[in-house]
């Protein structure tokens, strides 16, 4: 039996937390079965160096994305937009992380509807997906979105852990619902929400190096450990955990509609 592969379709591998030994955490992943991973950027010079990372290895093979996070939204300006379309220009499978984050409020909020709004054009505008981010904002994620031109098939509730109303409004309107090792902690519903995703919407992530999953909780997070993850969703989901593993890889390689080399 052929062992199960893993798509990690959210993590910061450029972080500087893997600075130290990032060659033996990609090392550690092809160990653990994870062969896809796309790298996630928050501003401009995170996906120049995300960027970088794509050409310095090919196995488990990497992808990158180009845009700019909510928290850093106050330096949305027209600089910001040209040096992100030359990003997805340069090879980016999708504009992210972007968003809303009433959480922290670290940039005004005007200025991350704004920037928000933007990048969802230049998603229109260049055929690509988008990875949303979205805490304490949720009336106003959503009517972002739906003002937009976005395909719904282009959308990806990043890292899930908003309301139920919020994911039922994603799946009536045909987002992708990905999940990250929060399902695996005791404070979070999972139960009640990861059921609610239909098969064909749902993702796997690590959001690396954020949110280790049990039970390397408080540790931090690294792709491997995205197998963690796909086992609490089958097990959520009352499916083969090598089923949920096929099923996430696959629905990654269409979300970001990469081309399987397998």
């Amino acid at each position: 039996m052929t062992a199960p592969a893993y798509f990690d379709t959210h993590c910061h591998l450029q972080d500087p937390a893997f600075s130290d030994d990032r060659a033996a955490v990609l090392a550690r992943a092809r160990a653990a079965g994870v062969s896809e991973i796309v790298a996630i950027a928050s501003s401009p010079a995170d996906a120049e160096e995300a960027r970088a990372l794509t050409g310095e290895a090919t196995d488990p093979m990497l992808w990158f994305t180009a845009g700019l996070h909510p928290h850093e939204a106050s330096v949305w300006e027209p600089a910001t937009k040209q040096a992100i379309e030359r990003l997805l220009d340069a090879g980016a499978v999708a504009v992210g992380e972007i968003g809303l984050d009433y959480h922290y409020d670290n940039s005004p909020r005007e200025m991350q509807r704004r920037a928000f709004a933007e990048q969802l054009a230049l998603a229109c505008k260049w055929d690509l997906p988008v990875i949303v981010h979205s805490r304490d904002a949720e009336d106003d994620t959503l009517a972002a979105l739906a003002e937009s031109d976005i395909a719904p098939n282009r959308v990806v509730l990043h890292c899930f852990s908003s309301s139920k109303r919020m994911l039922d409004c994603g799946v009536e309107r045909g987002y992708y619902v990905s999940f990250s090792g929060m399902i695996t902690f005791r404070s979070f519903p999972a139960a009640e929400l990861v059921p609610r995703v239909p098969e064909e919407r749902l993702l796997a992530e690590t959001d690396a190096p954020y949110l280790a999953p049990i039970p390397h909780r408080g540790q931090r997070n690294e792709p491997a450990y995205v197998v963690e993850t796909v086992v609490a969703l089958a097990e959520l989901r009352g499916a083969d955990a090598g089923h949920m593993a096929d099923r996430t890889r696959r629905n990654g390689f269409a979300f970001y509609r990469l081309a399987r080399r397998d």
